[in-house]
């Protein structure tokens, strides 16, 4: 990518970002993209990405301090945030307040959703997984 003035706009396709996680047991089975991240995009004040499930995929309960956002890109599934279930799907954006415990299922045809950190950096966002 060239490099960009600060505050000039920034684009970058979903497609050519590298497919991570889903080898760590303590996320679950997660994968995502990350497409704007201060450490790899010109960008800040924001972390967006693309979180990606197989059928029956998770991402396991967890805490963080920033609030976070989702919205669902395909497929369906259930996130659960202290303790109610919520059901995401194409269309829907749930908001997920700071410090309260949430995680993720996937339904049968798998799961996308958009998320969002108000941070500079996904690297600032320390995940404290409920224990098991």
């Amino acid at each position: 990518m060239a490099m960009m003035l600060a505050g000039s706009p920034v684009l970058v396709d979903v497609a050519n970002q590298i497919l991570e996680g889903g080898t760590d047991p303590a996320f679950g089975t997660v994968r995502w993209r990350t497409l704007f991240c201060a450490d790899r995009t010109p960008t800040s004040q924001l972390v967006l990405g693309v979180a990606e499930f197989e059928a029956g995929g998770t991402l396991l309960p967890h805490r963080h301090a920033p609030s976070e956002f989702y919205f669902g890109l395909t497929g369906s599934g259930v996130v659960t945030i202290e303790g109610v279930a919520h059901k995401i799907a194409p269309g829907i954006a749930l908001y997920i307040p700071g410090d309260v415990e949430h995680g993720v299922v996937a339904g049968e045809e798998g799961l996308q959703f958009l998320y969002g950190f108000p941070r500079d950096r996904f690297g600032e966002v320390e995940y404290r997984f409920s224990a098991a």
